[in-house]
């Protein structure tokens, strides 16, 4: 998937119709879309076309609890727009984005929605409102680690496979990690029969070989509350917003720094506030993302630490310590 030419002014043409509409208006689905069930999915890819030589495939995995509605909605009203603007501007030209909704598989009706690699402001949209926003939460921590091993197993993505690019996942929320990936979830929900459970780190670290994963907490209180859990795994790509609309600029900016589409943190910031954002905004951004900026080099290129230099597709060792 990933087809089409991607609009920016139909992309906020479509979005700025939405001011004054609820987010249950906004996300009318009442169960998880056909088209976004798992089970049974071999493969969401990701792949170049003439109109997108260069694709890179981006993950949103959206924490859909109750706690958390308001990143989706924050992106379907004004931020997803902005999210793609920035990495154009930055020149990451062929961004190809995978919306997932996230729940809790304790209780759930639907614990792992998956929709497709886009290219297009409109299938973006399409499959982001698709998105059942099931306000669960409560009973568990929610399932994070379903969409790690999906992101995992079941893409295929250009980037890595002619580049040896990894492709960017940003998983958003608010509680703390489960401690392995459940067989018995996995076959239920995926349809892959697993001979045991796979500790949380090791789901990590298989998923580093083919995504450079960011967990993003919404705002400084719940940061408190779950960010050491996080940062014991994956250390600095853990990213504690100001707020809940500042995730797309965040998410931006976590792809544009790795990929050397903007020189440094200080150059990110400034481009926001050219951009016409707020200048407390854009340094509430630039503080959330200074110790993932810290640990890069110079150039931009990741240290060693965090991912070292570039795959050779086809690469099995592309693991990075945490």
């Amino acid at each position: 998937m990933g087809y089409g030419n991607y609009s920016h002014d139909a992309h906020v043409a479509l979005t700025s119709k939405r001011s004054g509409r609820s987010t249950a208006e906004l996300f009318s689905q009442r169960g998880c879309h056909e088209m976004m069930d798992p089970h049974g999915v071999v493969y969401r890819e990701s792949r170049d076309s003439e109109s997108h030589p260069n694709s890179l495939g981006i993950i949103f995995a959206l924490d859909v609890s109750g706690s958390m509605g308001e990143i989706p909605a924050h992106l379907a009203r004004t931020t997803l727009p902005d999210f793609m603007k920035a990495m154009l501007d930055a020149g990451v030209t062929d961004p190809q984005i995978l919306f997932m909704g996230i729940g809790y598989a304790g209780d759930d009706i639907a614990p792992l929605q998956v929709g497709q690699f886009e290219s297009t402001e409109k299938l973006m949209d399409q499959w982001l409102t698709w998105l059942y926003l099931e306000g669960g939460g409560g009973g568990g921590n929610e399932s994070y680690e379903l969409a790690m091993y999906f992101a995992a197993r079941h893409t295929k993505m250009d980037c890595l496979e002619k580049r040896g690019r990894r492709g960017y996942l940003f998983l958003t929320g608010d509680e703390p990690p489960n401690p392995a990936v459940s067989r018995t979830q996995v076959q239920r929900l995926i349809g892959d029969d697993l001979h045991t459970d796979i500790p949380i780190a090791d789901i990590i670290e298989e998923t580093q070989r083919s995504f450079e994963p960011f967990y993003l907490i919404p705002d400084p209180q719940r940061g408190q509350n779950v960010g050491r859990a996080w940062r014991d795994l994956l250390g600095d790509r853990v990213v504690v917003m100001e707020s809940p609309d500042a995730t797309s600029y965040a998410a931006a900016g976590l792809v544009s720094l790795p990929e050397n589409a903007v020189p440094s943190l200080g150059a990110l910031v400034d481009r926001y506030r050219a951009a016409g954002m707020a200048p407390k905004q854009a340094a509430a951004i630039g503080k959330a993302l200074t110790p993932f900026a810290a640990s890069l080099g110079r150039d931009g290129t990741p240290s060693p630490s965090l991912g070292g230099p570039r795959l050779d597709p086809g690469s099995e060792d592309s693991s990075f310590d945490r």
